[in-house]
Formats: structure tokens, C-alpha cells, sequence
């Protein structure tokens, strides 16, 4: 049996605050593998559409279930997402999308969806040294993390973001309907019945309304031990 004890930072908060990018660095500055649960619940959500399973059936959600096999894609570059093969397709350039967001929010309040999910994600944190980011990770997945991290702020810096990746992209964004949908998805969050989003108690508190990616990385590798 092996001695090997996988060393876990989890990062939390909600959507646009800047989870993805700053995970990715705090992996990449150690050298472990990042797991975004939140692409994980989107190629769900996706699924889901394609299929047009009606989320509302349980019984239907968990048929649809058991034929999803997701395999996660390290980004290709500095800067992009993690990506998702969902049955040997590679979905990515479909789950970044304000709809699926929004779906993906209420995908991941059903049970049976966060049961699989939550299984595959601590099936993987028990193999390797991870950066896992999420709505849950420190609370319900990795409630034993050697740190965590709960990331936050303002929701109007947050859908100003988000209306800037997308425009990146080359999307059209309406800034009052990021905004609402921001708060409508951060509602959603925080008040399902099942892994709402929340601070865990031990976990440390870091407002990015007003910070740089490099300081809040910055804080980060402070706590954990590795100041560069």
C-alpha cells in the first residue's frame, strides 16, 4: 500500500472573481495539477442541453449520467481554460458561454450530478498533489485540504471581467445582462439546498476586487510557503 499523502490547495468563491487564472498559476508555481470542478459541472450542463434532458427529472438526469465519460484537458497555452472531452468529443469551446454558466449553476444543485462529479474529483485529488477550484471544494470535496482558499468580490468587478473575456473572445457581452445574470447565479449558489457556496471556516479570505493577479498569487504562495 502507498505512504503517498497528496497535498491539497483549494480555492473557492464565486463566478468572474478570478478562480481559474489564479489556480492555474498557484499549479503551475508548484508544480500540481489543476482541477477545475467548474468545467467538470459545465460539460454536464452541456451534456444536458445537447441531450435535452429535462433536469428537472431525476430519473432522466441519472440515465443520462451513467453515458458520460469526462476527461479533463490541460490548457494549451498561458491563459487559456482547462478544457473537457465529454465522450471522446472535445467540448471546450462550447462550455464558456453565459447560458451554459447558468445552466451549469442549476445542473450542479441536482444531487445525483454532485455525487458523480464529487467522486471523480476526489478520486483524483487521492492520486496527486492538486490545486482544485471551485464553489465547494473546501467545504464538501476536500474538507482535509492542506490549505484553502476562498476568493471574492464585488459583483459588479466580477461581470466587468467576465464582459471582458468574452469580448476577448470575440463575443458579444451586454454589461447589464452579465451584471444580472452574475447576481441571479450567485444567488443560485449560495442558497441550494445541496454544497451551497460558502466560505469554509478555516478557510482564508481574499477580497480581488481591488488586486492584481500577481498579488493575490502573491498571497497565496505567502501562506503556503512559497513567496517568490
Amino acid at each position: 500500500m502507498s505512504d503517498f499523502e497528496p497535498v491539497i490547495v483549494t480555492i473557492d468563491g464565486p463566478s468572474g472573481v478570478g478562480k481559474s487564472t489564479i489556480s492555474r498559476k498557484v499549479a503551475e508555481a508548484l508544480g500540481f495539477t489543476y482541477l477545475d470542478t467548474g468545467a467538470m459541472y459545465r460539460a454536464v450542463a452541456f451534456f444536458m442541453k445537447q441531450q435535452q434532458v429535462d433536469i428537472s427529472d431525476g430519473l432522466a438526469v441519472t440515465r443520462g449520467l451513467d453515458t458520460i465519460f469526462l476527461e479533463l484537458i490541460a490548457p494549451a497555452g498561458e491563459g487559456d481554460d482547462v478544457g473537457v472531452r465529454l465522450n471522446n468529443e472535445d467540448i471546450s469551446e462550447h462550455i464558456r458561454s453565459p447560458e451554459i454558466s447558468m445552466l451549469a449553476s442549476r445542473v450542479s444543485a441536482i444531487p445525483e450530478v454532485r455525487v458523480k462529479l464529487t467522486k471523480l474529483q476526489q478520486l483524483i485529488g487521492s492520486k496527486t498533489n492538486i490545486v482544485a477550484e471551485g464553489r465547494d471544494t473546501g467545504t464538501v470535496v476536500f474538507p482535509s485540504a492542506s490549505f484553502k482558499f476562498f476568493l471574492d468580490a464585488a459583483a459588479e468587478a466580477r461581470s466587468l471581467r467576465r464582459v471582458r473575456q468574452l469580448r476577448a473572445r470575440g463575443e458579444q457581452a451586454n454589461e447589464k445582462e452579465i451584471l444580472e445574470m452574475t447576481i441571479t447565479r450567485d444567488r443560485n449558489d449560495s442558497e441550494r439546498a445541496i454544497a451551497p457556496l460558502k466560505r469554509a471556516e478555516d478557510a482564508i479570505l481574499i477580497d480581488t476586487t481591488c488586486l492584481s493577479v500577481e498579488q493575490v498569487l502573491a498571497r497565496i504562495l505567502e501562506v503556503i510557503g512559497l513567496d517568490r
